[in-house]
């Protein structure tokens, strides 16, 4: 089992009793300062602060999570603020109950809610009370008293996956080291962990990350984000519909969460039984065609947390310091000329706290559930990390502390661990790293869609490659669940198509009339995602071969090989097969040939491999682009506006890691998502977890 966990605020004898009459005498005391400070509320009478003090600790016990249950909708939408206004309604109520006390409206009964639920949350804290502990130890009597326990102690021990979205091996190292991950650090200093690097497949993002590791299958996915011609459609894996149908594409039923796992705040389910915060499994927004059967009611995440008026008070006053971070730390870096950077104003600063604070709660909470529940495995993603890291960098001061803010968590989850009705191991790891640089935009003046573009004969529009910066899609899943002279090998490809003939401009799709995806120019579509961008020629049906691509648009290769933002290319030609283009070589992947300079040389010795797998899809883009590696300076620049971003080969961002406990068995070098999936599902069969249904079973069950 997982080493002893660092040492939390064990529980002592009378301390709940304690918390319990200081809380009534703080919430007096508080009451009687209001008395003298807030207008419209007086209490003339010794006893009523008294009184008052204890109907409200009631109102909160009983009438909070009663409020919860029959607004639910409302305070969902809310992240429960809607709680707190219908629990004004009923301190107006119980002042009112009381003979002397004067209330003067429900703005003032509102102030007095939640400076009740302050005082609760300051005695928590001033007794060092666990919260976690006292809400495990009572569940535990309880399933005493009503339903003895009969064979816990035979249960093969859990398994907590806890993602830390986006976070690279050399940066994990160094946040231990630095002691910015204190909790990762007393592992290993213990003994207890080891950590381990994995390399990534060539689209290093969470979508084809997780979907490998979730599903063992991650099969043309081509990023977070791609275009299928057969469709005129492109995929984002952020898209719940999208996200429906990636599941049903790579999913046999056999999923690592499959057998009564849970997954929370993931992109997809993994087979669990229980999810939250999960973008393929929204009801509201994905066909029923595309759904499997699922038995958590909606948003049970976000009632577990928010039934308790203290967590929803804590996490909307960190979420507001958060704010305040934000907003310091980007002024610092605009005053210091920190480059690179990125704009972090107009709504950034509010939406920022979705993934940094509240999901984050709202996951921690779910998790403390599922062990409460004893649940065999759950997976879940934290995503602050990754959502700061694009935008501050991905050892920026202000990224690293949110950094520590994720370590407290799974320190928080590691004591509780120790509570649950069944033995619990943690394994820690993350879906990729991040690559940091400046943007393509900012170093070159345009976006890749625009270049390609502009090489086509299009007139790509101002807004051409622009997207959203905020990594909000698990927030998105909330707020849903309740209701997109150069060098050697240029030389070569211009000197191949001096004398070629050129076709004339194509029309937008065969009918004439725009498709359903944006072209940059007419015919062309160009998608990006992170370090990889991917062109597509829209009239031709199936991969138009390099031949075809020299033939009608014959400045576009060798321009961009020839661009230094530019690091390789992948093509399909008609002699050769898959060829890599770089600068100054070529690769061709069928037979091994480099002409030149290997233009794969910086990306790794799995680079080959991973690019001609990707080949193979059916879906693989007509020209694959991936950004610049400059090995001196550890930096490429990505085709999104991010400092830190990934998606593609080349540094820190294709070198995930794995923090495991030690008693399991090495995972040796794993490249590729679906051979962590084997590593994990192996170390669950080693600890008794039973083999998942055969694929038949597992697909009736599914559509029964």
């Amino acid at each position: 089992m997982t080493t002893t966990a660092p040492k939390g605020r064990l529980l002592r004898g009378g301390r709940t009793v304690a918390r319990a009459l200081l809380v009534w005498i703080a919430v007096t005391g508080a009451l009687r300062l209001l008395d003298v400070l807030l207008p419209g509320f007086r209490m003339p009478h010794w006893w009523q602060p008294t009184v008052c003090a204890l109907l409200l600790g009631l109102l909160a016990a009983v009438g909070w999570p009663l409020v919860m249950r029959v607004a639910y909708p409302l305070a969902f939408f809310t992240f429960g603020l809607f709680g707190f206004l219908l629990l004004g309604a009923g301190t107006l109520a119980v002042f009112r109950s009381v003979p002397g006390v004067e209330l003067v409206g429900f703005r003032t009964a509102v102030i007095v809610t939640v400076a009740m639920a302050g005082v609760g949350a300051l005695i928590s804290a001033v007794l060092a009370i666990d919260e976690d502990e006292i809400f495990f130890r009572r569940a535990a009597r309880r399933r005493r008293r009503h339903a003895p326990a009969t064979g816990d102690g035979e249960l093969p021990p859990g398994v907590l996956f806890l993602q830390i979205d986006g976070l690279g091996f050399d940066t994990v190292r160094r946040a231990i080291r630095d002691g910015d991950m204190p909790t990762f650090a007393a592992w290993l200093a213990e003994g207890s962990h080891t950590l381990t690097p994995w390399h990534t497949d060539w689209s290093s993002q969470t979508g084809a990350s997780v979907c490998g590791i979730l599903h063992g299958s991650n099969h043309d996915i081509l990023g977070f984000r791609w275009y299928e011609k057969d469709r005129d459609h492109v995929m984002a894996c952020a898209h719940p519909t999208d996200a429906a149908e990636i599941e049903r594409r790579h999913s046999d039923g056999r999923g690592l969460l499959s057998g009564d796992g849970a997954g929370r705040g993931n992109l997809f389910s993994g087979d669990a039984g229980h999810v939250s915060l999960t973008m393929s499994a929204i009801p509201v927004l994905v066909p029923k065609k595309l759904l499997r059967r699922r038995r958590d009611r909606l948003g049970a995440g976000y009632y577990a947390y928010f039934a308790n008026p203290v967590n929803a008070l804590r996490t909307f006053v960190v979420a507001l310091v958060d704010v305040f971070r934000e907003i310091s730390a980007s002024v610092r870096q605009r005053r210091a000329g920190v480059v690179p950077r990125v704009p972090r104003g107009g709504w950034y600063p509010l939406a920022r706290p979705g993934t940094t604070v509240i999901a984050r709660d709202v996951v921690v909470s779910a998790i403390l559930g599922d062990m409460l529940a004893g649940r065999p495995v759950v997976y879940a993603d934290f995503l602050g990390y990754d959502e700061v890291a694009h935008h501050s960098g991905i050892e920026r001061f202000d990224t690293l502390a949110v950094l520590r803010s994720i370590d407290q968590q799974i320190a928080r989850l590691h004591r509780a661990s120790r509570l649950a009705p069944r033995r619990y191991h943690l394994v820690a790891l993350s879906d990729h790293g991040q690559t940091q640089g400046q943007a393509f935009s900012q170093r070159f003046g345009e976006t890749i869609e625009a270049y390609v573009g502009r090489l086509c004969g299009g007139s790509p529009p101002a807004s051409a490659g622009k997207r959203r910066q905020t990594e909000s899609w698990q927030i998105n899943a909330a707020l849903a669940e309740a209701t997109k002279s150069g060098g050697l090998i240029a030389r070569r490809l211009r000197a191949r198509v001096e004398n070629a003939e050129c076709a004339e401009d194509r029309p937008r799709t065969e009918s004439g009339s725009p498709g359903a995806v944006t072209r940059v120019a007419p015919g062309v579509v160009v998608v990006v995602s992170g370090h990889l961008a991917m062109v597509s020629f829209t009239e031709h049906g199936g991969r138009a071969e390099l031949e075809t691509i020299e033939r009608e648009h014959p400045d576009l290769l060798p321009s961009l090989v020839d661009h230094p933002g530019v690091g390789f290319l992948l093509v399909r030609s008609r002699e050769f097969g898959p060829v890599v283009l770089g600068r100054d070589g070529l690769h061709r992947l069928t037979t091994g040939v480099v002409i030149g300079e290997d233009p794969l040389l910086p990306y790794g010795p799995h680079a080959a491999d991973l690019i001609r797998r990707v080949d193979t899809f059916p879906h693989c883009a007509d020209i694959m682009i991936n950004s610049r590696y400059d090995p001196e300076s550890d930096q490429a620049s990505p085709f999104e506006t991010h400092v830190g971003s990934h998606g593609g080969l080349g540094g820190p961002q294709q070198r995930g890691f794995v923090v495991y406990p030690r008693e399991f068995p090495p995972p040796g070098e794993v490249v590729g998502a679906e051979a962590l999936h084997r590593v994990f599902r192996g170390w669950l069969t080693g600890l008794g977890h039973p083999e998942p249904a055969p694929v038949e079973t597992a697909v009736s069950e599914v559509v029964s």
